[in-house]
């Protein structure tokens, strides 16, 4: 299994918590954006830089992510994409996406999409708090100890 992010939007913290479990477990992560991002010296840690542009980080994930692969991903038609090729999409706060609830996901989303496209201001996500990074570190703990 390889870990992939969808790092141009990903928080700082949940970067961190992703460096410090692919140098404990081994684990390949590769961080994709398309703007520079640092990243520990480590043999487990990649970085690719691509062109700016709608959706080019996307695609290059989508290109070379596998059945079985982690995707860590707020963007929902992304993560059913990594879901339709095998792959398992969890978001930085936590919430595992999956073939049953990944529908319903991308409903309310193209819901809220259009309530903001006819002017109705809907807000945007809270900020990251305590609790959502130790849903996503128990969630990634999780899904690492299966491998």
């Amino acid at each position: 299994m390889k870990i992939w992010v969808d790092a141009d939007a990903c928080p700082v913290v949940i970067k961190e918590i992703l460096f410090r479990a692919a140098e404990r477990t081994g684990t390949q992560l590769t961080l994709v954006a398309n703007q520079p991002i640092t990243v520990p010296a480590s043999p487990h840690i990649d970085f690719i830089q691509v062109a700016s542009g709608f959706d080019v980080a996307d695609d290059e994930i989508v290109k070379h992510l596998s059945a079985g692969d982690l995707l860590i991903t707020a963007d929902i038609p992304l993560a059913a994409e990594a879901i339709e090729k095998g792959g398992t999409a969890l978001s930085p706060r936590g919430m595992l996406y999956t073939t049953e609830n990944i529908k319903a996901r991308l409903n309310m989303r193209d819901f809220m999409e259009t309530l903001r496209g006819s002017g109705i201001h809907t807000g945007g996500p809270a900020p990251l708090n305590q609790s959502d990074r130790k849903a996503f570190a128990n969630q990634l703990d999780r899904i690492l100890a299966r491998q």
